[in-house]
Formats: structure tokens, sequence, C-alpha cells
């Protein structure tokens, strides 16, 4: 009996050893354990944000408000700070009266002294190179060194006064006369160059 209880002793020893090993291979990372193990070798697809920087704001102040009264009556705004609906069907000379809006950056008023956006003015039909010659300004000629008569003319370019309302372009070219002269008026240099010529004539006067 002694005989045979050692053999089992021995095999239970062996059960429990190959008991611990496969507790041990499944705790070390057998097959039990692989998807755990491939989730963290492949993470999937990954997502990429592309960060796009914000526009900055313009806060350039547009040349023309310069000559924008703020705040003052809209009817009497240069008409650089308005935008009209004008149109040529009116009749010459007469009164006629279009639709304006102020442009960005401009504020003004009505009559009330409240804010206004849409506003009337009243004009004369006609264009901008018909207007009196008080209305414009014109370029000087470089180029008249001599006194003639008849009187030179040249090509001038004419901008209509900023409070002055008209169709058309506000810059246009005009035929003038030419009215300086080696830097006096033409008057002044026309009434020197007489007086030189008398001069001279009473000087040698002619003999008969």
């Amino acid at each position: 009996m002694a005989a045979v209880a050692v053999p089992l002793q021995g095999l239970r020893r062996l059960c429990r050893v190959l008991l611990f090993l496969s507790q041990f291979y499944i705790l070390s990372g057998g097959e039990p354990s692989q998807p755990l193990a491939q989730s963290v070798k492949d993470p999937g697809p990954t997502r990429t944000f592309t960060v796009v920087p914000r526009a900055a704001e313009s806060t350039d102040i547009p040349p023309y408000v310069t000559k924008c009264p703020s705040n003052g009556l809209c009817s009497r705004l240069p008409a650089d700070c308005i935008e009209c609906k004008t149109n040529f069907s009116c009749v010459y000379g007469k009164p006629v009266t279009f639709d304006c809006t102020v442009k960005p950056s401009v504020t003004c008023v009505d009559q009330d002294f409240k804010s206004q956006k849409n506003f009337i003015i009243n004009m004369t039909c006609r264009f901008c190179w018909q207007l009196p010659e008080t209305d414009y300004e014109c370029s000087n000629s470089t180029s008249c060194m001599t006194v003639s008569c008849p009187r030179q003319r040249y090509i001038a370019n004419c901008t209509v006064r900023d409070h002055i309302h008209c169709l058309g372009n506000r810059t246009f070219p005009k035929m003038l006369y030419c009215n300086w002269t080696g830097g006096y008026k033409w008057s002044t240099a026309l009434a020197l160059s007489m007086q030189v010529q008398l001069g001279v004539h009473r000087k040698h006067p002619e003999h008969h």
C-alpha cells in the first residue's frame, strides 16, 4: 500500500505544477489576451485638425472721409461723400432732385439732427463741364512764355469744387486762354510790352 501511495502523491504534484503553469501562461499574455494586445498595437484611423487663422478685420479709413464733416447736414455734404442715383433725362438748366446715400464711414444728420443715411439733394440739371468758371478750378499752363496777339490757348485739367453738384465726370479737360507769361499775368505782360515799345518809339522817332 505504501508503494502505491507514493506514485499518487507525485501525480498530484505534477497536476498542481501543470495548473500553475497554465494560469501563469494566461496571466503573462497568452492567447486570451491577444485581442487586447491587438487593440493597443492598432489604434485605428487618426483624425487631423487644421487650424485656419482668422482673417484680420480691415480698419483702413477710406480717403474720402477726410473731406466729409462729421454729424453735419447730409444735404450739404461734398459730392465725394455721397452716391446719388442720377439720370441724364432732365431738362438742361432746370431744377432737379436726386435720391442720394452717404458712403461707408460717413455720418450725417437731417434738419432735426437725427442720424440719416438716405436723403434728397436739389441741383440744377447740367454737366460738370457746363458749370460757371467760378464753380471749378483749373491747372495753369507752364508753357506760355511769350506775349502774343491773339492770345494763346492751352488744354487745362479742371476739377469741380467739393460743394458743387453736377452730372458726369467731376474732372474734365477744357481749352483756356493762356493768362500767365514769364511770371506775369497776361494782361500785365501785354501792358509792359506795349510800354516798352512806346518807349523805344519815342527815343527813336522816324524821320520824314
